[in-house]
């Protein structure tokens, strides 16, 4: 069965969405494998802070179905579908990687492009899956954290502590 990771993100609540999120995940994906959930500055316009973790599970479901599923779960977390691009989330759940999956899909770019670019990304995926390899880079997940050089502003936290 392919594994599928997903970043998952919220600045809105976060903790409160992030926990809600992950409950769906495990109701639908009950092997669900969560990385350290990070804090890290908004990135592309002014806001709150962000919390975001990668989250890992194998499933034989179709990419289509995949996002499905997770739109729902973004909209059961109080965000709308006509959201703007760069503004505050409430949720946010992007398919980093789905098996060996490369290409254009409706709704998806496989591998997604951030994965490459965004630390607060990259590092939670290199923690849940290391020695995973980039579907195009050829590289393990975690030779390409170290080449980024990481990043300092992503600060692990706790999903529990009250908002």
């Amino acid at each position: 069965m392919p594994e599928v990771y997903v970043a998952a993100g919220s600045n809105v609540r976060p903790r409160e969405h992030l926990r809600r999120a992950l409950r769906m995940l495990r109701e639908t994906w009950p092997a669900l494998r969560v990385s350290t959930a990070y804090q890290n500055p908004a990135v592309g316009f002014e806001g709150e802070d962000f919390i975001n973790l990668v989250v890992g599970f194998e499933t034989s479901w179709p990419l289509p179905q995949i996002l499905a599923r997770l739109h729902a779960i973004e909209v059961a977390c109080d965000r709308p579908r006509d959201a703007p691009k760069w503004a505050p989330r409430s949720m946010d759940l992007d398919v980093l990687t789905c098996g060996e999956l490369v290409g254009e899909f409706p709704g998806a770019v496989l591998p997604r492009p951030d994965l490459l670019r965004k630390p607060y990304m990259l590092g939670p995926m290199a923690e849940l899956a290391p020695e995973l390899p980039h579907p195009t880079e050829g590289r393990s997940m975690r030779e390409l954290w170290e080449a980024m050089g990481g990043d300092d502003t992503l600060r692990p936290v706790s999903l529990e502590q009250a908002e």
